[in-house]
């Protein structure tokens, strides 16, 4: 639909600009109309200016933040909460913000907000900035009168996930810099020092142990078809990341990723721990169940998971309790049925939803913290390894060749 700059007074005559989309110039008018802004002028964006917009929120100029959007979040709560018109409001926020692309948001909010334009619908226009569940809980605030506890419940949501980033970070910088440390550490000896080796070697005219041929044989190899191997690489990791945006393709990789040793209990942990605290925001928000399971499937990071929520709302459509279409889907672990069970018989739903996922955040957390003491004896094992195959191919042909010398 196209998009149509306007400059206009209010009903206190005060001047007014910004942007709307609609059919026709006609339609603009009616709108404005309705919002009592008298339009003085109506010009077409043209559809060029559109499109370097968008590519502008693409290359990343006008992006925002998951601070900022933590920030923007915690701000419209304490707005909301102190009866603050929201257009006044957006107004002095976007002169007071140093952030750009956070003062360029609030503007665009403002402007389709005194052009009639509810609150959710300015919000979609972001998709960039707001995901479906952060949308669709900010129209049900707007609908119930409950945009004091949406913007509350949306702000905790999104410092959790901050939150979970930053630990599983965390927990990974000392493997990946190990393994990288090894990658290098192998493509290093593979073209330097087995080449440097294999001419002593070939000098000497003797029979090699057969780890020796194969490290020379590793090296030659490396060193004959290392563009190919760079550009398979390339093309293996762009096919698996076509491969992980096919709906299959992410359905069967985010399933392994709850069966993989080690890892693959916190995944659970962590998946559950963000889709039980995404249904206790819509409950306590007052959303329907059937509804709720629609918005905690869009939120969570988990295609399986989120296929069973699908399922589940569909068996509760039919007329099923939440605790039997849990007790079907076969993803939940007793004691969430168990909460379950007696959230629906006290109705406090919400709260033991809430309780779930605080547990399922604690033991995320402490196996965390452990990742690193599972995945160090492998470590060292593989580096262990390393150096035994190193040993074997390189030293010992030279023990063998001393040996004979003294002979």
């Amino acid at each position: 639909m196209p998009q149509f700059a306007y400059y206009g007074r209010n009903a206190n005559r005060e001047p007014v600009e910004g942007r709307i989309e609609a059919a026709s110039v006609a339609n603009v008018v009616d709108t404005l109309t309705q919002t009592g802004i008298t339009p003085v002028s109506i010009t077409e964006v043209p559809q060029v200016q559109q499109a370097s917009e968008v590519i502008s929120r693409l290359m990343g100029s006008d992006k925002v933040s998951a601070l900022e959007l933590m920030m923007f979040t915690r701000q419209f709560y304490t707005l909301t909460k102190a009866g603050v018109p929201i257009i006044r409001a957006l107004r002095s926020l976007e002169v007071s913000t140093q952030q750009k692309a956070l003062s360029k948001l609030y503007a665009e909010l403002a402007q389709a907000l005194e052009s009639g334009v509810e609150l959710s619908q300015a919000m979609s226009r972001r998709e960039d900035v707001f995901d479906p569940f952060y949308i669709a809980m900010v129209r049900i605030g707007e609908s119930a009168g409950r945009m004091e506890e949406v913007f509350l419940g949306l702000f905790e949501h999104l410092e959790f996930q901050k939150y979970i980033k930053e630990q599983v970070k965390s927990a990974l910088r000392y493997p990946t810099f190990v393994v990288l440390a090894m990658v290098v550490a192998i493509a290093i000896i593979n073209i330097f020092v087995i080449p440097a080796f294999a001419k002593v070697f070939e000098s000497l005219h003797a029979e090699l142990p057969l780890m020796t041929r194969i490290l020379m044989a590793t090296s030659q190899f490396t060193l004959k078809w290392w563009p190919a191997m760079v550009v398979g690489c390339v093309v293996a990791w762009l096919g698996w990341k076509q491969y992980l945006k096919t709906t299959l393709g992410r359905l069967r990789w985010d399933r392994t990723k709850l069966r993989m040793p080690i890892v693959g209990d916190m995944v659970e942990k962590g998946v559950l721990a963000q889709g039980m605290r995404s249904l206790a925001l819509v409950f306590r928000s007052g959303v329907p169940v059937v509804q709720g399971l629609t918005l905690s499937a869009q939120v969570i990071d988990n295609a399986h998971i989120a296929q069973a929520l699908v399922v589940m709302r569909s068996q509760v459509e039919r007329g099923d309790s939440l605790l039997t279409a849990s007790q079907r889907s076969g993803v939940f672990p007793p004691l969430v049925l168990q909460m379950i069970m007696v959230g629906e018989e006290s109705g406090t739903l919400g709260e033991m939803l809430e309780e779930i996922g605080q547990m399922y955040q604690r033991d995320m957390e402490y196996g965390l913290k452990s990742l690193a003491q599972k995945i160090e004896p492998i470590l060292l094992v593989l580096m262990g390894a390393m150096v035994l195959v190193l040993a074997l191919g390189v030293f010992l042909p030279m023990w063998d060749l001393g040996k004979a010398a003294i002979k």
